[in-house]
């Protein structure tokens, strides 16, 4: 009988509890460095515990969960900035193999995402770029692919590409027709590791450190492909990154929910087991306040999220509420992460509590993924649109 949703993700609570916490703070978090070992290690503990890879389909290893229970699943493991990676439903490699699940051909899925599935190899994704090139606007897009005898050329730079030390491809977006500024025009390629004319040029130091593989700057000269690395139809790329980017935006605010709610949980035990005054610092009005606040930012965020996934499950254009989840989590997150430092005191921001290292985590997703001012702007543009159809 196959094991419902809220029973999976009770079995990912145990699982981070009992063996991810504890390989965590072993760590101390820090895993832009791509620890390799440490990763098959806890994937191959999430195979034993038969909740490896959920979200691919039962054909590539996975339960097949919608998003809905993806939901589910990945808040109870983004409770540990190890939980997601040990589940192989950790960024950049949980959107690629969406994408590569939905538009990839048939030879495309078993070369790439078989591999990725199975927690065999790591990928990345090369989209965005120094500026002036894509970034917010990914209508920069400046990197070039042009046609050769049998394939095709890309050249351009890429930057704070996550996961790309180590990956064994990248899937590269870039412009096949038009210029920069265009709103069409971009390409996906696959690019393997191994192609002498895609070079790692640095490892970029960044605030957060929790993401395996870190975030790098890529150099494709004269990087050569053939016909068969076309990911998709050509000119179609920026079609098929919305395929990918709007879930992705969602399963983010899933995984950083889980931490929101581990720096709940360290706030409520300080708050019950200091005293201040005379009193536990959970019987203080103010403290009342940080806690409760923190509580409806939680379920706040929850149920938009829950809201996107279910329009989008449904095969319903999601754009707009993707990208209010997105907004709204980001930043609910964080405010939650700072109120448990708050309430925590100088144990907050000591290295004796690990809500320093999630602060650190947290910022960054106010810009990852779409910066908050940009789904606004969106956000509003939709709205305004939306009203004039009206009239």
């Amino acid at each position: 009988m196959p094991i419902s949703v809220d029973e999976l993700a009770e079995c990912v609570r145990g699982f981070v509890r009992e063996t991810v916490l504890p390989a965590e703070y072993a760590c101390d978090g820090v895993l832009h460095d791509g620890p390799e070992d440490l990763r098959r290690r806890l994937q191959q503990a999430a195979r034993d515990a038969g909740i490896f890879a959920p979200h691919v389909a039962p054909e590539w290893g996975g339960a097949g969960l919608d998003l809905r229970g993806q939901a589910v699943v990945f808040e109870a493991a983004g409770y540990s900035l190890l939980g997601p990676l040990a589940l192989n439903i950790a960024a950049p490699d949980e959107g690629n193999m969406h994408l590569l699940a939905k538009v990839a051909d048939d030879r495309q899925r078993r070369r790439y995402l078989a591999p990725l599935a199975a927690g065999d190899v790591r990928s990345c994704f090369a989209m965005t770029e120094p500026a002036p090139g894509a970034g917010s606007d990914p209508r920069a897009l400046a990197t070039t692919a042009t046609r050769v005898p049998g394939g095709w050329r890309i050249d351009g730079r890429k930057w704070f590409i996550s996961g790309a030390d180590g990956a064994a491809f990248a899937i590269c977006m870039a412009r096949t027709s038009g210029a920069p500024g265009d709103p069409g025009g971009a390409t996906m390629f696959l690019v393997d590791a191994g192609n002498p004319g895609m070079e790692i040029v640095r490892n970029i130091a960044t605030l957060d450190e929790g993401l395996f593989g870190g975030h790098s700057e890529i150099a494709f000269h004269a990087c050569e492909v053939g016909d068969d690395a076309v990911l998709g139809e050509v000119d179609r790329g920026f079609d098929y990154a919305q395929v990918r980017l709007g879930p992705a935006r969602l399963t983010h605010c899933m995984r950083w929910l889980g931490i929101a709610r581990r720096a709940q949980d360290v706030a409520l035990d300080r708050a019950a087991s200091r005293s201040a005054f005379g009193r536990p610092l959970a019987e203080l009005g103010m403290v009342q306040q940080l806690i409760a606040d923190s509580e409806i930012d939680i379920e706040a965020a929850r149920a938009l999220v829950w809201r996107a996934c279910t329009e989008l499950d449904e095969g319903r254009p999601g754009a707009q509420h993707t990208s209010i989840a997105k907004t709204f989590a980001a930043e609910a997150v964080h405010r939650v992460v700072d109120r448990a430092v708050q309430i925590c005191g100088a144990l907050g921001v000591s290295a004796d509590a690990p809500l320093s290292r999630l602060y650190r985590e947290v910022r960054p997703f106010r810009i990852y993924d779409g910066p908050s001012e940009t789904h606004r702007w969106a956000i509003a543009r939709r709205a305004v649109k939306a009203r004039a159809a009206l009239r």
